[in-house]
């Protein structure tokens, strides 16, 4: 009945096109009298456009003129006239979608269409790139458009300084990496003053290869950390007893998660080289989780896979895309376990002094969209997880590239060679060839077979990015012969060179199967671009990663029963399927790690907007300090009563002491007068409230309200940075707590979400007392000076941007509890585990949320934070 009703009414994907089909045809009928129009003319439109939407007009009232504008103009700026298809596309982002459109079909100019439109409002509008150089050529080439229509256009990249930046992001559009928006929007909520903040609101954003960025990226957050104090030589001491264990025998390894367990015989031994009693003691805990990263270190992180070493360093190499990623390091102590297995000099460890997943900061965008040439296997996370629907666009000319069978071979080394030798075959008839490697060493492997076959070859690894584009780009030419990891490369057009139609386009070669298959997909997609004829296959091995894992034992049974001989192959649909579903599998845990990594950072995000919210009032010079009242009720009722009658079985408070040690909390001589036998809670708080309160007040009248502002707000502002900081980190060892609580039948998820709101709480009530009391003690500031009012910030020269791609997760959920499930519950890319457990509910209140100066509704009489609001409290029925 489905099936039917698609043919009677088409998909969804099909009735979205054929509506932006309808205002395209609108767009294409404003193109002659555009073109009349001389170069100052169609300047003005800009204007007009801005004067429209002042008076009311709607964007899209004005699109099709708009889009037919910015057409009219990048065909004499560019020489680019824009296709239908890309005005399809335009559409699409415009309306806050992602668009699917092929490699070669020109997704960087469908995105000037929306981008213009957006930025008319004058809030601006970001396209967010993949790396530096394609924000640098984006912005350069199209700039020349937007500045003939009258618009500015900025740039992001590595190096900037905050003038810089702030220049760039006030521009009307604005260019730039995800990392370097992501991590300036963590540098803003760290400064101590407003006029210091580099971005402005988030508008409009453009994702380009949105998959890579919101998919493949997402895995794990964005880190600003600073230094800690760190035993370093524990690294080098732990890093001695790895060497020597056995596989199996001291510790098991499960591939499909990357995890590393020990044995009961590796625990011994290893309790004998670090010459303790029990690793698993209490005492111990710092060894065992040195020895759980130094056994991961050694035996699931490879070199030259997974990272290389250069100038003394362990570079993370990124899994996706093979590229470097200086500068940035595993979490949690995994980085000095490689550097120890390295032999390299251990840096310190770093504590998290701000953190965000790409996910809630491309969430802050009022209208986010996206394009890649590969998201429709992943359009259930883009839904869910983004709001984002996707849009198929078709090309502008039929594909015609030929999409070969899969060859699977018994081992790697047949594999290999015969890659070699089609490689030869195709160069001698002229034709060029991109391979696709996973990662260095292989690309390095197939390199050496074809220096042996004399191949002249270029090769692009993680040491070798630095040339990129160059290489890329002449990928096309006649008889070339490129290698390159993975994606590398991604976003620069392959053109074909001259006479290489004639010989069949581009071949594209896979050295495997990726984990995902739209990573697949875009290795294929090179080829092709605009009807070009092409070539792509994919050959595979029984020793590849995926074929290991998830189907050697049936594969090699059937090659064994089939009597195959050396070099001979398996080309079957049926197997390829099966390859698929191991690839679906994957794909499956991979969305369940990262969207754990979203649920956990949905709690943060929460803690974090209001944190973020309080400095921005506090720097605009909003400080609301009516807490204090009930921060000195507070602190007063604590001391009060140690001395009551109830705890010290006394017939009345003992007046002396409590004047006594109030007046040491206060730093002020404080007489309470009142007796002893006429003393009560309620005569206590009130008469120390009213001293404490006018001690505060004759000291704010003796400077001007101005300085006193100042004051005010660089107290409140470093109790609250330094709280927030010690926060994240109680916040981090919480996730680690919560973890263990599935061996007993807890969701560690709802666990992590009422202990978090504990803290959070608690920690704000911390942050109001801190601040009343520095407040009340300090010495009149009559003599302050505004050099004395500035708040420090934190040095950026000592801080590490991390975004550690493959490292562990650095919100990990808890096991389960299911004795099947045990151990493959935490997540973080290659590195992490899996979550296999049903979705959590999100945690609801059973009440309406109840202020902390609220009457307890329990009925007692006492303020909620003093009864059920209380830290340690029984929760309310």
């Amino acid at each position: 009945m489905l099936n039917l009703a698609k043919k009677i009414f088409g998909t969804k994907n099909d009735r979205e096109l054929k509506r932006y089909r309808m205002i395209v045809d609108d767009i294409n009928k404003l193109e002659s009298s555009l073109e009349k129009l001389s170069d100052d003319e169609l300047r003005q439109k800009t204007q007009e456009f801005k004067d429209k939407l002042a008076k009311g007009a709607t964007q899209y009232d004005i699109l099709p003129e708009a889009f037919a504008t910015v057409r009219e103009a990048s065909k004499r700026t560019l020489g680019m006239r824009h296709f239908d298809v890309q005005m399809v596309g335009g559409i699409a982002l415009f309306e806050g979608r992602i668009a699917e459109m092929k490699t070669g079909e020109g997704k960087t100019l469908t995105a000037t269409l929306p981008v213009y439109l957006h930025a008319l409002s004058g809030k601006g509008a970001h396209v967010v790139t993949v790396n530096d150089y394609l924000a640098s050529t984006q912005s350069e080439e199209m700039g020349q458009l937007y500045g003939f229509l009258g618009m500015t256009t900025g740039l992001i990249v590595h190096g900037l300084n905050d003038e810089q930046r702030r220049e760039a992001y006030h521009s009307d559009i604005t260019y730039g990496t995800n990392n370097e928006f992501g991590f300036d929007y963590l540098r803003d909520n760290m400064k101590t003053d407003l006029g210091r903040y580099v971005q402005r609101d988030h508008n409009f954003c453009i994702v380009d290869e949105v998959d890579s960025i919101l998919i493949d990226e997402a895995r794990t957050p964005l880190i600003i950390s600073g230094p800690a104090e760190t035993n370093t030589e524990i690294y080098a001491t732990v890093n001695a007893t790895i060497p020597g264990l056995q596989k199996d025998s001291d510790y098991i390894v499960d591939e499909k998660s990357r995890n590393v367990s020990l044995t009961e015989d590796g625990i011994s031994k290893l309790e004998k080289r670090l010459r303790v009693e029990n690793l698993y003691d209490p005492s111990n805990i710092e060894y065992l989780h040195h020895v759980q990263q130094a056994l991961k270190a050694h035996v699931v992180f490879k070199k030259d896979v997974d990272y290389v070493v250069r100038d003394n360093k362990v570079i993370i190499v990124d899994e996706f895309t093979g590229r470097l990623m200086p500068g940035r390091r595993y979490s949690d102590g995994l980085h000095g376990a490689l550097e120890a297995k390295e032999h390299l000099p251990v840096e310190n460890e770093t504590q998290v002094l701000a953190s965000i997943t790409f996910q809630n900061y491309f969430r802050l965008y009022s209208s986010l969209a996206g394009m890649t040439g590969t998201a429709d296997t992943e359009a259930v996370e883009f839904k869910k997880i983004y709001e984002l629907d996707v849009v198929v666009i078709p090309t502008n000319k039929p594909i015609a590239r030929q999409d070969d069978q899969d060859e699977i071979y018994r081992t790697a080394r047949e594999k290999f060679n015969v890659i070699a030798d089609e490689i030869a075959k195709a160069q001698k008839q002229g034709q060029p060839v991109l391979v696709g490697t996973v990662s260095v060493e292989k690309s390095e492997l197939l390199a050496s077979l074809l220096r042996q076959r004399n191949i002249p070859h270029e090769i692009l690894n993680a040491k070798n990015h630095g040339r990129e584009a160059s290489i890329i780009a002449n990928a096309g030419q006649k008889g070339n012969v490129t290698i390159s990891t993975n994606m590398a490369g991604r976003g620069t057009d392959i053109k074909l060179g001259e006479g290489v139609s004639a010989v069949g386009g581009l071949f594209v070669i896979g050295t495997e199967r990726h984990e995902s298959r739209r990573i697949d997909n875009q290795l294929r997609g090179r080829s092709g671009r605009q009807g070009d004829p092409g070539r792509s296959k994919f050959f595979l091995s029984l020793e590849d990663d995926l074929m290991r894992i998830f189907a050697s034992d049936r594969l090699s049974a059937i090659m064994s029963r089939l009597g195959m001989k050396e070099g001979e192959a398996i080309i079957s649909p049926m197997v390829t399927r099966a390859i698929e579903k191991a690839q679906k599998r994957v794909e499956e845990q991979n969305f369940s790690s990262r969207k754990h990594v979203l649920e956990y950072d949905d709690v943060m995000n929460q803690q974090r907007k209001v944190v973020y919210g309080r400095r921005r009032n506090i720097l605009d010079g909003t400080v609301d300090l009516s807490f204090m009242k009930d921060s000195v009720e507070g602190i007063t009722e604590g001391i009060c009563a140690k001395y009551s009658p109830e705890l010290t079985n006394q017939p009345s408070y003992d007046m002396k002491a409590i004047q006594e040690e109030l007046s040491n909390e206060f730093h002020m001589d404080l007489d309470l007068n009142i007796d002893a036998e006429d003393a009560s809670m309620d005569a206590l708080l009130h008469a120390t409230q009213e001293i404490v309160l006018k001690h505060y007040n004759d000291k704010k009248l003796k400077v001007s309200e101005d300085i006193m502002k100042k004051v005010e707000a660089f107290v409140y502002l470093q109790i609250l940075d330094q709280t927030w900081k010690d926060h994240l980190r109680a916040m981090d060892q919480l996730q680690d707590n919560v973890r263990l609580r599935g061996y007993a039948q807890r969701d560690p998820l709802q666990e992590y979400k009422k202990e978090a709101f504990n803290l959070f709480e608690s920690m704000m009530g911390r942050i109001e007392d801190e601040t009343t009391l520095a407040l009340v003690r300090m010495p009149p500031p009559e003599l302050a000076t505004e050099q004395d009012l500035e708040v420090e910030e934190p040095d950026t020269t000592q801080m590490n941007f991390a975004h550690p791609e493959a490292g562990p997760a650095q919100a990990a959920p808890a096991p389960s509890g299911n004795a099947e499930d045990d151990g493959m519950i935490y997540h973080g890319s290659r590195s992490g585990h899996v979550e296999t457990e049903p979705k959590a509910q999100p945690f609801k209140r059973d009440l309406d949320k109840i202020g902390r100066n609220d009457p307890c509704p329990c009925g007692s009489g006492k303020k909620f934070k003093k009864c059920h609001g209380r830290p340690g409290a029984e929760p309310l029925a």
